[in-house]
């Protein structure tokens, strides 16, 4: 047993995150952690780390246990090369390189240094240290990092930093890693490289991850619920199986409770009837007073029991018993509700590209000439490596709104309908918004689009996005959770029902029961759908063709 996790209580402020979590981590197992977001996942890693000791309970490693966990903060290492960061960081490197380096010139004859150096070059040699920086070179290439290895680490973005961790994780011969959100933003071959990866390593790795194309390689997957850890034997296919199974199982107890209650109360209601008409002597106790008392007693108890949060994937309920589907749809987990456009616009062509090619002034093109035409209806997957234009694509089409010519449109033409409604789904929420409470950003999302708003709107639309009306509409969005501020993109997206969405990388951040209630909404858009993913799961739902753009030849 690698590490035994044993936690009595843990609050974040005034909320409970975990009561009586107990999981374990094997040698090699490869684990996934989900659960919805705000569950705690991140705060799991942060205890499992030692950086917060703030609970109660006990988290304990097998003696020796190299634990390696990706880093959020590097600003105590900006001036450092990204090789050099990463090298310095593997397991016993920096204190071996030192030996190697320094007791040459200073050990003499000294036995103890001698020795001390000998072990330190064998020791080198097993950790296959000689040839490290060649192979971490290498990894960098795979994350289109190559170029980028003698730079600074403060020149790098926020993604490219998390891509960096992810190299230095698989460098690092630790015995269990712990990497958070591992895929986000990764395109088609990064992803492939590190799914090639995962199923190579030897040593347990332990991820935070929605990503179901990772979920399906892993052996075990523990749900945070209910402030414990569910465990499901398998990968994704296996987890939605027995999901299904185990909610279903749930759902029947928890009918039975209520079913239960509803009786109770009935007959504390005929006992409290029988105790005001019972006509025994003084000196004998009331029985319906015992009755009532027992059934007072039972009824706190059943009512104090929290509700459990329940979410079968769509599949699955499909093959449900009637009266289960019917009793899952009552108290199924509550997830993000969309409104549909309630008439699609009439056929039309909305956007037409010829021979398009977009970059920057005094740059070569980034990609191959695209020509295509989208009608009402259409959708269109962007795949291609990052940094080839996907993006740049989508901004140059947004330029051309109002028959403006783009200033990334180096060649071609882009053709908009005069009545097309475009809205956007980024990976990154806009700074403007970052100073407002939750509650101003709604309300000013609804003046851009010069929609009626009200105290009563934004309140509703708050629930519809699973946002606690009353507890987080003065939260500040620079505050929110990164799944959060996804759920709040979403908003903005469909509030003045476009014709037209452009998604990039939807799923990023969100989990598994809102990445299938926006498959589910998006399924059902009758406007035209644009989205830039590699996401393989979000591809086979939403379906489309697939523009995969290809870099400029010289």
């Amino acid at each position: 047993m690698l590490v035994t996790v044993d936690i009595e209580q843990k609050i974040m402020g005034n909320t409970p995150l975990f009561n009586g979590l107990r999981l374990s981590i094997e040698d090699g197992e490869k684990i996934a952690i989900i659960g919805r977001n705000g569950v705690g996942k991140t705060t799991l890693f942060r205890m499992l780390t030692g950086e917060d000791t703030d609970f109660s309970g006990s988290i304990t490693f097998r003696s020796g246990v190299r634990l390696v966990a990706t880093r959020q903060e590097h600003h105590e290492v900006s001036n450092q090369s990204v090789v050099e960061y990463i090298v310095h960081n593997l397991p016993e490197y920096a204190k071996l390189h030192h030996i190697i380096e320094t007791y040459p010139e200073t050990m003499g004859e000294h036995l103890g240094k001698i020795t001390r150096y000998s072990e330190a070059l064998e020791r080198f040699a097993a950790l296959d240290y000689y040839t490290v920086e060649d192979r971490v070179r290498r990894s960098l290439e795979d994350y289109q990092l190559g170029q980028a290895a003698d730079r600074p680490m403060s020149s790098l973005s926020g993604g490219q930093k998390r891509f960096v961790e992810l190299v230095r994780v698989e460098h690092s011969h630790a015995d269990l890693a712990l990497i958070d959100e591992p895929t986000n933003h990764m395109d088609y071959v990064a992803k492939a490289a590190f799914l090639k990866w995962f199923a190579a390593c030897k040593h347990a790795v332990v991820v935070i991850t929605h990503d179901r194309d990772l979920l399906q390689q892993v052996q075990r997957i523990i749900e945070i619920k209910d402030q414990r850890g569910v465990t499901f034997p398998g990968n994704y296919d296996a987890y939605l199986q027995q999901n299904a199974q185990r909610t279903a199982a749930d759902l029947n107890e928890y009918d039975t409770v209520q079913r239960r209650i509803v009786n109770i109360k009935k007959q504390i209601q005929d006992a409290r009837a029988k105790k005001a008409r019972w006509g025994g002597t003084a000196d004998k106790k009331n029985p319906f007073v015992v009755i009532e008392t027992k059934l007072l007693k039972e009824l706190k108890e059943l009512e104090s029991q929290e509700r459990p949060s329940f979410w079968i994937d769509q599949e699955s309920v499909e093959q449900l018993r009637p009266n289960i589907e019917e009793s899952y749809q009552k108290h199924k987990a509550k997830t993000i509700h969309i409104r549909r456009l309630t008439q699609a616009d009439r056929q039309r062509e909305l956007l037409a590209l010829e021979n398009v090619q977009v970059g920057y002034a005094a740059t070569a093109p980034l990609f191959a000439p695209v020509t295509l035409r989208l009608q009402t209806g259409d959708r269109l997957q962007i795949v291609g490596r990052n940094g080839v234009g996907k993006s740049t694509l989508v901004r140059a089409i947004l330029g051309s709104l109002d028959s403006q010519r783009a200033e990334t449109l180096l060649h071609g033409t882009i053709t908009l309908d005069s009545h097309v409604r475009i809205n956007t789904y980024e990976q990154e929420m806009s700074p403007q918004y970052l100073d407002m409470t939750l509650g101003n950003a709604i309300e000013h999302i609804y003046a851009s689009f010069e929609l009626p708003v009200s105290a009563e709107r934004i309140m509703r639309t708050l629930s519809e996005y699973l946002f606690d009306p009353y507890g987080d509409r003065e939260h500040l969005v620079a505050n929110l959770s990164g799944g959060q501020k996804a759920r709040l993109q979403l908003i903005k997206l469909f509030a003045n029902e476009p014709n037209m969405v452009i998604l990039d990388e939807p799923t990023n951040h969100l989990d598994l029961p809102s990445i299938e209630e926006l498959e589910a909404a998006l399924a059902q858009y009758q406007g035209t759908l644009i989205y830039i993913s590699h996401d393989s799961y979000l591809a086979q739902h939403l379906g489309g063709e697939r523009l995969h753009l290809n870099p400029a030849t010289l």
